[in-house]
């Protein structure tokens, strides 16, 4: 079983993170520029085995796309076309800067860390990733309780 790589895509970076080969809890991984992003994946790729990508879905309260999805669809579109053996799942992001900027307080990270912008995005990206596994989970256990 491969990992789960979580992407926060943005225009000026981009947050990743990783589950375990399990399957079972992400974790932060790195934050990279859109710029980096093909080579980084590319050495990530040659060393770890990763069965699908969770990428972060902008969509406004009412469920409907955000403006954001102009510069996230033809990431995802070119992401497709790179790897069309991998499965591309998508993930509602709302709120989840917020919640990875709560996480941060909630840990204990000091005021001037918590202003390093690449380490919301990767925290996002766990964020992200984890609500994908958990969703995923709880729709095993409601098909084996039926």
């Amino acid at each position: 079983m491969g990992r789960i790589l979580g992407i926060d895509y943005g225009t000026k970076r981009i947050g990743l993170a990783v589950t375990d080969p399990m399957q079972i809890f992400a974790s932060p991984l790195i934050t990279v520029s859109p710029n980096e992003f093909d080579k980084f994946i590319d050495d990530y790729l040659t060393t770890e085995e990763v069965e699908a990508f969770v990428v972060g879905y902008p969509v406004k309260l009412n469920n409907q796309p955000s403006e954001a999805v102009t510069y996230i669809n033809p990431f995802i579109k070119k992401l497709k076309k790179k790897f069309p053996e991998k499965h591309i799942h998508l993930a509602d992001e709302r709120f989840t800067s917020q919640m990875a900027f709560q996480t941060m307080i909630a840990g204990g990270v000091k005021k001037l860390d918590r202003l390093d912008k690449s380490m919301v995005d990767k925290i996002s990206a766990s964020i992200i990733l984890q609500s994908f596994l958990d969703n995923r989970s709880n729709k095993k256990v409601n098909i084996k309780l039926k």
